[in-house]
Order: C-alpha cells, then sequence, then structure tokens
C-alpha cells in the first residue's frame, strides 16, 4: 500500500554533499513524499558562516531545514521526524517511542564507535590504538544487540520499515562501507541480512545509489592524514589569496617600487616561544607514536620512563563553567576548537582531554604535558 503524506513538512535543505545525516532526512521524503529541495548553492564553510544563515539556524550546524511555510529546523533526527508521515514515525504512542529508542541507540551506542574507528581510516581525526580497539569492542556490542532484536524481526518497529530502521540503517553505512569486513561482520547475519534489506530498498537507493560492502578493513595512513589535515588548514589561506588576488594592485614606479622591496627586509617567520626553552631529553614524537600505537598500560608506564620533569611539566586542566555545557557532542566540539586554537603548541606539547557525564550533566578535564615549567596559555 502506498503510504500516506499526511503531515509530512515540505521545505529546503541546507547540507554538504554525501552527509550521511542529510540521508536519513532525504530517504524519509522517499517514502512520505514530502517535497525536500536541496540547496544547490550551499557552500559549507561559507553558507553557513553568513550573516543570514547564522539568523535562521544560530549554531551555523548542517543539515538544517527550512520549511515551506518559513520554519526552522535543526538537527537530523528533528528534521527527519518533520518530513516524515505516520507509518514512518509510528502510528501509535508505543511505536513512537520505540522508533525514538531506535534512533537515540544509533546516535548513542553506534555512531561514537563508528567515529572514533572509521574517521582515522578517512584522514578527519588522529589515530589512537586503544580508542580504535575500544570502539570495536562497542560495535560488536552494538551489533549483538542489534542481532538479537531481528533474529525474529524483518524490521525494528513493527511490520514495515520506520524511521527507526532510516536512522540505524545511515548511521551504519560508514562501517559497512570502510570497516566491516565479512570477517567481523559475519557472526551477524541478523544485522546483515536486515542492512541489505535497506540498501536496496528503491527509496534507498535513491539517495545513496550502489553501496559496495567493505571487503577489506580500512587502516590508518598517516600519510593521508596528513594530507587531508593539510588541506583542511589550507582552504582558509587560499580564500585568503584569493582575496588579495582580486584586489586591485596601485600602480607604482619601476624605481621607487624597486627601492620599496630593497628597503623591506624579509618577515620573519613566527616561532613557537617553547623552542626556546632547553629541549632536554624527552623526545614528544616519540612517545605520541608511542601512545598513539599502544594501549594505557603500556604507554603510561613508557612515559614515565622517558618523562623529563627538569625541562617538562604536568598539568591538569579543569572546565570552570560546567553549567553552561549542554549536550555531550557541543562539548567535544569545545574540545576541538581549543584544539584549533592552540595548533601551534603541537610540536611541544601532549595532551589528553575528556568529556565526563551524559547531555544535560557533563563536564570537561584533561591531562596536559608541555615544555617548560610556566604556562603556556592563559
Amino acid at each position: 500500500d502506498p503510504l500516506t503524506t499526511t503531515m509530512a513538512a515540505n521545505g529546503t535543505l541546507y547540507t554538504y554533499p554525501e552527509n550521511f545525516r542529510a540521508f536519513k532526512v532525504l530517504i524519509s521524503a522517499q517514502y512520505s513524499g514530502a517535497k525536500v529541495t536541496v540547496d544547490s548553492n550551499f557552500v559549507f564553510g561559507e553558507t553557513n558562516k553568513s550573516e543570514a544563515f547564522l539568523k535562521k539556524f544560530p549554531l551555523g550546524k548542517v543539515p538544517a531545514f527550512e520549511t515551506s511555510d518559513g520554519k526552522y529546523i535543526f538537527e537530523s533526527n528533528a528534521i527527519s521526524w518533520a518530513v516524515a508521515n505516520e507509518q514512518l514515525r509510528g502510528k501509535c504512542a508505543m511505536d513512537q517511542a520505540q522508533v525514538v529508542a531506535w534512533m537515540s541507540f544509533a546516535d548513542n551506542e553506534i555512531l561514537p564507535a563508528s567515529c572514533t574507528w572509521v574517521f582515522p581510516c578517512l584522514g578527519i581525526m588522529q589515530f589512537n590504538k586503544g580508542n580504535t580497539e575500544r570502539a570495536k569492542e562497542d560495535i560488536k556490542k552494538a551489533l549483538g544487540a542489534l542481532n538479537t532484536h531481528l533474529l525474529t524481526r524483518t524490521f525494528l518497529v513493527g511490520e514495515r520499515i520506520s524511521l527507526a530502521d532510516i536512522s540505524v540503517c545511515c548511521t551504519l553505512l560508514h562501517l559497512y562501507q570502510y570497516a566491516l569486513e565479512p570477517a567481523f561482520r559475519k557472526p551477524f547475519q541478523n544485522v546483515n541480512r536486515w542492512f541489505t534489506t535497506m540498501i536496496n530498498q528503491p527509496q534507498v537507493k535513491a539517495i545513496i545509489g550502489d553501496f559496495k560492502l567493505c571487503e577489506k578493513m580500512a587502516q590508518f595512513d598517516n600519510k593521508k592524514f596528513a594530507e587531508v589535515q593539510g588541506k583542511m588548514k589550507q582552504g582558509g589561506s587560499d580564500k585568503e589569496k584569493k582575496t588579495k588576488k582580486e584586489q586591485p594592485k596601485k600602480e607604482q614606479p619601476k624605481k621607487e617600487k624597486e627601492a620599496a622591496v630593497a628597503a623591506e627586509p624579509p618577515a620573519p617567520k613566527p616561532k613557537d616561544p617553547l623552542d626556546a626553552l632547553p629541549g632536554g631529553n624527552f623526545d614528544m614524537d616519540d612517545f605520541k607514536r608511542f601512545y598513539s600505537n599502544n594501549d594505557e598500560e603500556k604507554s603510561v608506564p613508557y612515559f614515565w620512563e622517558k618523562f623529563d620533569p627538569e625541562h617538562y611539566s604536568i598539568w591538569y586542566c579543569e572546565y570552570k563553567y560546567a553549567e553552561d555545557l549542554s549536550k555531550t557532542f557541543m562539548t567535544c566540539n569545545l574540545i576541538s576548537g581549543m584544539f584549533q586554537r592552540v595548533d601551534k603548541l603541537r610540536k611541544n606539547a601532549f595532551a589528553s582531554m575528556c568529556v565526563f557525564g551524559e547531555d544535560g550533566a557533563n563536564n570537561i578535564s584533561g591531562i596536559w604535558v608541555w615544555r617548560g615549567q610556566e604556562l603556556a596559555f592563559p
């Protein structure tokens, strides 16, 4: 029977290409019949930082949705719910509760571990062996729960596809594409059957295209990581260079130009102030490599064996305004922003920052090690 389109919101979706979070929205619209148009002029990093966009969506995050009657919705689960219909959301309160439960399961049990495991393989974040091994175990646990649930079921809630299936399927895409090689996924036959069913649905294929299951588990490549990070950093400087090139040059007499060039000494390159401090015998790069490729039970003793307390210091930090923190993913973004701002310390410092707690009750604390005995930043 065709699905009803009752109460499905129409509008414009702002997102970058191949965003699995946006896939949830677009697949939901395929089922409900909602008219969702992806803004073809959207440029990530530019459009979402513009004054007009931030006026509608203050956080500047995507996907973001503007309904045809002028309302604004952020967060992919909320947008998916808005463009869905009764069949996708659940026809009764209990079905709806179960749909929301599986959507939360995808965000809380699968997504963090998936990012920890897959993102380093894509060069998006640095690799840490201990974290990756824990992520693999978390994925096994999540897939095990799914496998048991699907033993006697075709879909997650009820007898037809719902937002529960769409959300969990989209959250698993990166894992099935890059990480879950045949040997790893073999114990989870019910999940494999369900996932294969989902990606071959016409409404799903219309959005994600032909999907190829992982044949060999992707691995972290330090060279690829350096290239990706370099491109990400270069993006801003390229724009700045382009802007400078577009500015008209003021004409200057040739002799005056030559004199000006001769008179101007070359600009000194910015230096890390910690470089001027005595180096000691602690090899920071060596420790970072060891830490990334070994569990804490090995890396912590290694640290104390190599640490030079005369030339390096250890600092404990804690976020002062815990009452301002809400969602844990937003707290994680605060840490990422801090790391970006103090990136010049990378050569002479090491940090381990952690988020403790849950949504609505969390805090940040961490350990820093850097060259010198004074506070490196206020």
